[in-house]
């Protein structure tokens, strides 16, 4: 039976102390996937591999060389290249690929001696709040099956909250990795943009899409930040700033803190009432503590949906385009020249929900709505991103719910595609802004199902916001 271990620190003190192995572990850990193959998280489990590097590892730690996060077992998402493993970002036109080079993250990850025991499940190409846009099938959440996990990092929360591998790695484009993270009741960071290499990472939205962790603790956020950071070669839209050492650097949160919440979150009708009671509830203990909390009007919020909307169905109708049958990847059988591969293949590849952005994206920057569509929405971008930074400059955090409510049953939002898009409400600020944005658990409903909140920092302030989320958890 495998144990829940609340932290990476908790596995390393029963690795040192002798009374488990790395290889029992991985191997109380397949026992785990096994168990719960109906909740669909993985697309592949990399079995052989995982307890063969297993017994590679426990020879290391007996010798005293191993790396930083040698024991620790992860997943990773369908959309993270890793050599000589398929990859297919969940999508049947890439079923049966093959990546020939491993991404930056997983290199540096693999370092430290982790172990990758398979590739989770993810709405295709990551695009989706729900993981029911998926090649291989809906995932379901572990504390209700007839529920969603949130996407579109579904399989890496489920994964973690099923008890299947310690942590896992996820894609955050619009709140990929907050969304489910509140769904399943856990952490889940999405760091600054610029912080992680994206090279090696299938490309939905390039001006969006990061990497982040999905974690049962802040400590195992912070060291899982703190290896995957830094600059590449390979991407140039990294920042040139040296990694802080996050989790040596975790620390309480000392001072007094200024809070902004938006009073929206409270009063909108759209916003499920033990959602509500959540915020109200930790709002209440952080003024009992001596923290300053206050209301703030976002007058933007009614446009950041169709802003994030325009402007990451644009770049993914630019980053799809190489999806054509002729290069990689699915070929339709049918097809008998170049404009019959292109148009099959893709046809026939791409499911309902990604041809729909591609369409849409494709719609905005055509020549006669370019200005009406996707340069308006490169303005209001920046408008919010200003209002964002203003906020930050008086308030050290933004508190707000991580979704307007809790995972949702299975097929609801297939009717009405806007339902979904709205569920990003709250996570597509800290994406615009290209802040850093944490979901925390914060309880659970009368039925069970986990409730998560939000914090959002100032660019780069990580350490400080990983720091405030370690108190918020303890409150």
């Amino acid at each position: 039976m495998t144990t829940f271990y609340s932290s990476f620190d908790e596995i390393k003190r029963e690795l040192q102390s002798g009374r488990i192995t790395v290889e029992g572990l991985v191997k109380s850990y397949l026992s785990r996937i096994r168990d719960n193959a109906h909740l669909n998280a993985f697309n592949e489990v990399f079995e052989q591999e995982a307890l063969s590097r297993s017994k590679t590892i426990d020879a290391r730690i007996k010798a005293g060389n191993a790396g930083r996060l040698a024991g620790m077992v992860i997943g990773i998402k369908d959309n993270i290249c890793y050599k000589d493993h398929k990859v297919t970002a969940s999508s049947k036109i890439l079923n049966g690929f093959t990546s020939i080079y491993s991404s930056t993250i997983v290199e540096r990850l693999l370092a430290e001696d982790v172990i990758i025991i398979g590739r989770c499940n993810c709405d295709e190409f990551a695009m989706g709040a729900s993981n029911e846009n998926s090649y291989y099938g809906p995932v379901k959440n572990y504390a209700d099956t007839s529920r969603v996990p949130g996407g579109s990092s579904g399989g890496s929360a489920v994964a973690v909250q099923a008890g299947m591998c310690h942590a896992s790695i996820g894609t955050d484009t619009g709140g990929s990795v907050r969304q489910p993270a509140s769904f399943c009741g856990l952490v889940g960071l999405k760091p600054t943009y610029g912080s992680i290499s994206r090279h090696g990472i299938i490309a939905y939205a390039s001006s969006f899409d990061q990497v982040g962790p999905i974690t049962r603790s802040v400590e195992d956020a912070a060291l899982l930040l703190e290896i995957m950071a830094g600059a590449d070669e390979y991407d140039s839209t990294l920042a040139r700033k040296p990694v802080t050492a996050y989790r040596d650097e975790l620390k309480p949160a000392g001072s007094k803190k200024r809070i902004a919440y938006l009073q929206e979150s409270l009063s909108s009708p759209g916003v499920d009432d033990e959602v509500k009671g959540s915020l109200i509830g930790y709002i209440e203990k952080l003024r009992a503590d001596g923290h300053t909390v206050k209301p703030v009007a976002f007058e933007y919020l009614d446009y950041i949906v169709p802003t994030y909307y325009i402007l990451a169905m644009a770049e993914a109708s630019s980053n799809l385009a190489r999806y054509d049958g002729v290069h990689y990847g699915y070929r339709s059988p049918a097809a008998t020249d170049l404009l019959t591969t292109y148009k099959r293949s893709r046809s026939e590849g791409f499911g309902k929900e990604v041809k729909r952005r591609i369409m849409l994206g494709t719609f905005v920057l055509s020549a006669g709505y370019y200005d009406a569509y996707y340069a308006k929405a490169q303005k209001v971008r920046r408008l919010i991103r200003e209002k964002t930074d203003s906020l930050l400059e008086e308030f050290d955090f933004i508190l707000t719910p991580t979704a307007p409510e809790p995972a949702f049953a299975l097929g609801k939002t297939e009717k009405d595609p806007v339902v979904m898009y709205l569920y990003d409400i709250f996570t597509v600020q800290a994406s615009l802004a290209g802040v850093p944005a944490i979901s925390l658990p914060a309880g659970a409903t009368n039925k069970g199902l986990p409730l998560g909140l939000q914090l959002l920092a100032k660019r780069f302030a990580e350490q400080e916001l990983l720091n405030f989320s370690k108190y918020f958890l303890e409150l």
